[in-house]
């Protein structure tokens, strides 16, 4: 036994792990998988027959959540595959900033200034009509994999 004492780096990270394993076969449509390093929705699953020595095989077909891709993934249904934990979280929109950051208030009255405008043009000038007709505007961010991305927008009324 030694009397020195340990230090462990810390990364700031509490060891939440960005994925979870989910039996390929248990998968189903409208659900999230990883292809690719990318998180997907689900859009569509089919099973291929087990052949004379082999696994059934699933066919996914997803839609990235953040670039809107279609990527596709073949694995063996009794193989796991990779899950991420996606969040949806809303915010209320405070401010729009010129290089095309917004400024957003947390539930805990903190300020959260480190997310960038949509690129999907519709929801865009939606998020920048109504906010220079001073209405006020909640945002639903959806975070997995560690990226982040506003993805709808609601109207709570005349500030």
């Amino acid at each position: 036994m030694s009397d020195e004492e340990h230090q462990f780096e810390s990364k700031a990270d509490a060891g939440a792990s960005k994925t979870y394993p989910q039996q390929a076969g248990t998968i189903r449509k409208n659900g999230y998988i990883v292809i690719k390093n990318r998180a997907c929705k689900v859009v569509e699953v089919s099973t291929s027959k087990t052949g004379k020595h082999g696994h059934a095989k699933c066919h996914f077909v997803g839609i990235d959540i953040f670039n809107g891709k279609k990527l596709e993934d073949i694995v063996p249904s009794s193989h796991n595959c990779d899950v991420p934990h996606v969040n949806r979280t809303d915010y209320q929109l405070i401010d729009i900033s010129e290089d095309g950051f917004v400024s957003l208030l947390t539930e805990s009255g903190g300020t959260k200034d480190d997310l960038r405008l949509p690129t999907d043009d519709a929801l865009l000038t939606q998020i920048k009509d109504g906010f220079s007709e001073g209405k006020d505007l909640v945002v639903t961010v959806m975070s997995a994999m560690g990226e982040e991305q506003i993805c709808a927008l609601k109207d709570i009324g005349p500030k």
